[in-house]
């Protein structure tokens, strides 16, 4: 009688996965980017939907004004008054009359405030955030960041109150110390909002103002 096969010294190691790094992505995707690269990332672009719409909705009364009048006539109707008007103002004064120039700025200021909206990519209180993939696009609003900078700043001793005012450049951040050394609280603030900063993941990092005071007299 034969011996078994699959006793404990002919047994075999099974191969093992090993864990993918950080770096290893999936046959065909894109690699991810850097994460300590700089930031070059752009504003989000609005959608501009308001003012589009209003622009859009008067356009639309205004040609459905003219073309019922147009077809009216066309019908063997009288044109309505308000065209007569329009056509005789338009007719008899002249181009430096003041109503002229009133609505000519009228006009050119609503084409630059246009031109500006088109030309501008707006949503100023959202912050680029680094791509972690390059599909993928994230931002923080503004009030969201400072509220994280507010709440570290808050954890030092010795900080009494803080008020954090964050903008695309420079978080500003003001503390009022009620025990301790100002300089030491204000020494401790630069290095934890430091890092609080350099924590958010912005594409663009902002530059830290800290200034720390005493609490005002009461009365």
């Amino acid at each position: 009688m034969s011996e078994p096969q699959g006793t404990e010294g002919s047994t075999r190691r099974m191969p093992v996965m090993e864990p993918a790094t950080e770096q290893e992505t999936a046959p065909g995707g894109p690699p991810p980017a850097p994460d300590g690269g700089r930031g070059t990332e752009g504003r989000f672009w609005s959608a501009r939907r308001v003012p589009a719409g209003i622009v859009a909705l008067l356009l639309l009364l205004v040609a459905a004004a003219f073309l019922y009048d147009v077809v009216a006539v066309r019908a063997g109707r009288a044109a309505l008054g308000w065209r007569r008007d329009l056509a005789r103002q338009l007719a008899d004064r002249p181009l430096d009359d003041t109503w002229v120039l009133v609505g000519a700025g009228v006009a050119a200021a609503l084409g630059l405030w246009l031109l500006l909206l088109a030309l501008t990519p707006g949503l100023r209180k959202v912050l680029p955030m680094r791509r972690a993939h390059r599909d993928v696009r994230a931002g923080l609003h503004r009030d969201a960041a400072a509220t994280v900078l507010r709440d570290r700043a808050m954890e030092v001793a010795g900080v009494q109150s803080a008020r954090v005012r964050m903008r695309r450049r420079t978080a500003r951040v003001r503390a009022v110390s009620h025990f301790r050394e100002l300089d030491d609280v204000r020494a401790e603030l630069d290095g934890v909002l430091d890092d609080a900063v350099g924590g958010l993941g912005l594409a663009r990092r902002p530059a830290l103002s800290v200034r720390v005071a005493r609490p005002g007299r009461k009365g």
